[in-house]
């Protein structure tokens, strides 16, 4: 499989993403996907504090990181690359208290603990302090109310407490993750101050179906060398096609979220039918013409795949050796354009 370079580390072109082991997703199925996964040339995965999820809740948070500690406790870490991440502020970890100084070291050494590592290759904010427009808050987001100064001091503090944890060889590179251009931008210029290490990757949602960082913060990716970490890039398995219709198969994610966060509306069941309509006409499996196409984009970009069972991680591995035609791509952008921002 193809690797870029992130953090200083060469890593799978396609992420491994957990973030349904222990709802979805039991332990021995998590384990059999690191297995196989590693068979086919990934050797990069994601997971966070928080997952499992669908739904998150406190009872369950770290049961996924405990996951990945038993498989590395039976078989060794080998060559993985682990990313994981600190929740931000509202989230039912820590009673919802905010990113600081203090969490950082806390829950960066509880992960290293739960995932039976004495280091993480690349640490991230699952979401920023202040909120954002990210899970659909779009709609609504008010950024009148940030408090310019503070956000800033809280930055520089963070990073501060980021460079003692590298340093002392707990974390190497560090990540944001549902973060805005603003945010990036400041985040990058106090490390280039040198407050702390620089930001190597976004991890945002991007999709067909989710493109909000086409614009300005593909421009920033391409210019500061940030790769989007892009997950749900099959739109919480909208792409697939399986929930047309109205569709809730047995087990699925809709079983458990029926709006899938926001995104089940009736214009995305038409931006859906168009793309498994190109996907038909073109003789490719819709999962993963949605994957292929992420690796197409004109900016540093590595797909999070997530996959419940062994099937789908199957169909969703097969990206990596799929080129799509110009004509896909060619039907592709008109029907983006006919189907802008569905959800």
């Amino acid at each position: 499989m193809k690797t870029v370079e992130l953090g200083g580390r060469k890593v799978s072109a396609l992420c491994l993403g957990t973030m349904t082991w222990g709802t979805q997703t039991d332990e021995a199925g998590a384990h059999a996907q690191i297995a196989r996964a590693a068979e086919a040339g990934v050797n990069f995965m994601d997971t966070a504090e928080m997952y499992p999820t669908n739904p998150a809740r406190a009872e369950t948070a770290g049961r996924t990181e405990e996951i990945i500690g038993n498989w590395i406790g039976h078989h060794g870490r080998g060559d993985w690359v682990i990313a994981t991440k600190i929740a931000g502020a509202g989230s039912m970890v820590r009673d919802g208290a905010p990113i600081t100084p203090d969490a950082i070291r806390a829950c960066c050494e509880a992960s290293l603990r739960r995932l039976r590592v004495d280091h993480i290759d690349l640490y991230q904010f699952h979401w920023p302090n202040r909120g954002s427009y990210h899970f659909r808050k779009s709609w609504h987001f008010d950024p009148s109310q940030i408090q310019r100064d503070q956000v800033i001091e809280d930055m520089g503090a963070c990073l501060e407490e980021l460079a003692r944890l590298q340093a002392e060889g707990k974390i190497g590179a560090f990540g944001l993750s549902n973060e805005t251009a603003w945010g990036m931008a400041q985040w990058l210029r106090l490390a280039d101050q040198g407050l702390g290490p620089r930001a190597v990757a976004l991890q945002n949602e991007y999709s067909l179906m989710c493109r909000l960082y086409d614009t300005d913060l593909a421009e920033l990716g391409v210019a500061e060398n940030v790769t989007l970490l892009a997950y749900s890039p099959l739109a919480a398995g909208l792409l697939t096609g399986k929930y047309q219709g109205g569709k809730v198969p047995e087990g699925s994610r809709r079983s458990a979220t029926p709006d899938l966060g926001g995104r089940v509306t009736e214009r995305a069941e038409a931006a859906v039918a168009a793309y498994l309509k190109i996907a038909v006409e073109a003789g490719l499996d819709p999962a993963a013409m949605a994957n292929a196409w992420i690796l197409t984009r004109p900016f540093p970009v590595i797909p999070i795949l997530g996959a419940s069972t062994m099937p789908q991680l199957e169909i969703a591995l097969s990206a990596a050796e799929l080129t799509l035609s110009n004509d896909v791509l060619a039907a592709i952008g008109a029907a983006h354009k006919a189907h802008p921002m569905p959800f």
